[in-house]
């Protein structure tokens, strides 16, 4: 008899679990939006069709994707993000906001403003034709204007608030722009370029930092559920090492140092932010560790390459390096954390993917 009761009350211990991790599938999305805002690592296809030769609309991007398309994913299957819309309960991702697809009720379930080789700091964008996060933001704001149009005000308010934003810049800061840029590694360390590129964060959340009263930042436009990620081990990026370890095969420890200085300048000004404005919910998401941890013991995790990514040698490419004539493009993706020099593969995206899940958890009600 104690052993049967032993069993139902481990039962009811374990059903609230499970129906938890079912919660999606029976009840629908558990927030009504995602918004996506940033650079290559969270574009899904806004760089398809502007005059920048950053793209990843051509094989072997997207080997693994649905229908095996290349659809400007920056992997060679799903992003975090991706990943992260399934487990919230989303039957289809948000569409990039340049697309055909965002139209009409497809907005409805948020959309994806990001583009590659942007940054937190617009000139890293201007650089290569990308689209800077101040243009991301107008972007937002038309979005805005079309879903008010589809749904009403007031409809429209609670999606923009409730809906989850996400912010995934700054790596490109440093490596596409401060490392490769005397005009500023110059006249600027790398702590101080940290301090430039944390307030252009402040600015994108909530411009005057005291109130929004001109609606020029995420909060004043309504946003109220805030994500941002902190920079990854840039210094164990593929290119980054190929690029700046001086022949060393392994990770540059002064660019890892310097991305551990900007998250902390991140997550300290992230706490003023969140003292200040109680219905503020920003969630620091941290993919420098989760990464790193990857990198730094590949078996556990059921990887077996960190230092080339799957395409070409691995060494170094991306973008319009990484195409279907890239010699030595590997078969198995998921056996490498990284699929090109710069960007996570697919199996790599859904471990980070999952680390973010369990961080974001005050964002569902």
């Amino acid at each position: 008899m104690d052993f049967v009761n032993s069993i139902m009350a481990s039962s009811f211990l374990i059903l609230p679990l499970l129906l938890s991790l079912t919660l999606p599938l029976s009840y629908g999305k558990l927030v009504p939006a995602i918004f996506i805002f940033g650079d290559s690592v969270v574009d899904v296809g806004n760089n398809n069709d502007i005059p920048t030769i950053i793209k990843a609309n051509f094989p072997p991007y997207g080997r693994n994707f649905i229908n095996n398309t290349s659809t400007g994913r920056f992997s060679n299957g799903k992003l975090a993000t991706d990943f992260i819309a399934e487990m919230l309960g989303f039957d289809s991702y948000q569409p990039a906001y340049l697309s055909r697809e965002a139209t009409g009720t497809n907005l409805l379930i948020g959309a994806n403003f990001a583009s590659a080789a942007s940054g937190l700091y617009d000139e890293t964008a201007v650089l290569f034709n990308a689209i800077p996060l101040s243009k991301q933001l107008d972007n937002y704001k038309g979005y805005q204007e079309k879903v008010m149009e589809l749904v009403g005000t007031d409809n429209a308010s609670l999606i923009f608030s409730r809906g989850i934003h996400l912010i995934s810049a700054g790596n490109s800061d440093f490596l596409q722009n401060y490392y490769i840029n005397p005009l500023l590694n110059i006249a600027q360390t790398p702590e101080q370029f940290s301090n430039v590129l944390v307030q252009k964060f402040a600015n994108l959340v909530e411009v005057c930092f005291l109130i929004s009263l001109t609606q020029q930042d995420l909060y004043g436009l309504g946003a109220r559920k805030i994500g941002v990620t902190t920079l990854a081990p840039i210094g164990c990026l593929p290119t980054a090492i190929t690029l700046f370890g001086l022949g060393q095969n392994e990770c540059v420890e002064r660019l890892n140092h310097d991305a551990l200085v900007f998250n902390e300048k991140l997550n300290a000004t992230s706490e003023l932010m969140k003292n200040r404005f109680t219905d503020l919910v920003l969630v620091v998401f941290d993919i420098y560790q989760p990464l790193f941890d990857l990198i730094s013991n590949p078996t556990e995790h059921g990887f077996s390459e960190v230092r080339r990514g799957c395409c070409g040698t691995g060494l170094f490419e991306t973008s319009f390096l990484c195409t279907s004539l890239a010699v030595g493009t590997c078969t198995n993706a998921s056996q490498y954390v990284f699929w090109d020099g710069f960007h996570p593969s697919e199996a790599a995206n859904q471990l980070l993917a999952n680390d973010m899940i369990v961080a974001g958890q005050t964002f569902v009600p």
